[in-house]
């Protein structure tokens, strides 16, 4: 494809990686094998499509802009492993039943309803691994207390772990973005029951709903609760009422919802 007579569209956030070296590095580290069914979204020209062909047992990647068909059928032409849809993904209103592993150069825009929307449906993947935005990927790897940790932070923690991989400058890309990337690989773990991490989000979003307020004032404030019983749910998790959302770790909102449960007969 001549990248060059493309007219890229800024409303999809289109950012090409054409270094084969790279697009092979992001499927390894995605740890794709012959055994894996692969979900891409924002399959560009095809160029990392094609990489997840070469080792996966197959794939299926979504694009929304059509103009790139021919592209990535030049990219795509030697693998009968590709189911491709020309469609808007987050308008799909079903994920696949069986086991299956998420890779994907994100367009950045749509990053975080993306993954979110792979983490909180009812078939969740094995993996993700996506390029993101350094900044996205500080975010989502951030340490309680960092500057950079959140409640995107918080949320992905009860059902992953994070790493990053491979940091990638923005030379690139083309055309060439205003940040640097950073490959993040988020691999499924099973410390908390789905219920459990479920209500615990609800907790989460409270938690952070006014960040310079304290952990006790942002429940009473999103939960409707009375001081007494967000303080009394705070200690009885070996935390000071003082304390603010920002400083927890998943398993800290884990024992936190679990307290407000626990609580409930006192509202």
């Amino acid at each position: 494809m001549d990248f060059k007579a493309f007219r890229f569209d800024k409303r999809y956030g289109q950012n090409f990686i054409t270094d084969v070296n790279l697009l092979r590095a992001i499927a390894a580290d995605a740890g794709v094998t012959a055994d894996d069914l692969v979900i891409e979204v924002g399959a560009g020209a095809g160029t990392l499509t094609a990489a997840l062909c070469e080792r996966a047992g197959s794939v299926v990647a979504y694009e929304i802009d059509r103009r790139l068909e021919s592209a990535v059928a030049e990219s795509t032409a030697r693998f009968c492993n590709l189911e491709m849809h020309f469609t808007d993904f987050m308008k799909e209103k079903s994920l696949p039943a069986g086991k299956y592993k998420v890779v994907a150069n994100l367009p950045y825009y749509i990053t975080t309803p993306v993954i979110f929307r792979f983490v909180e449906s009812g078939n969740p993947p094995e993996s993700l691994t996506v390029m993101v935005q350094s900044e996205v990927a500080d975010r989502i790897t951030a340490a309680p207390g960092a500057e950079a940790y959140g409640a995107i932070t918080a949320n992905l923690a009860l059902r992953y772990s994070a790493s990053v991989p491979r940091k990638v400058g923005r030379e690139l890309f083309f055309p060439r973005p205003n940040v640097d990337s950073a490959v993040v690989r988020l691999d499924r773990h099973f410390k908390y029951a789905e219920d459990i991490a479920d209500k615990t989000v609800r907790v989460i979003k409270a938690a952070f709903s006014m960040r310079r307020k304290t952990l006790s004032n942002n429940l009473m404030s999103a939960l409707s609760l009375t001081r007494a019983i967000a303080d009394g749910a705070i200690t009885s998790c070996g935390l000071s009422p003082s304390v603010r959302g920002e400083t927890l770790g998943a398993g800290d909102f884990v024992r936190l919802a679990e307290a407000l449960n626990l609580f409930d007969g006192s509202r």
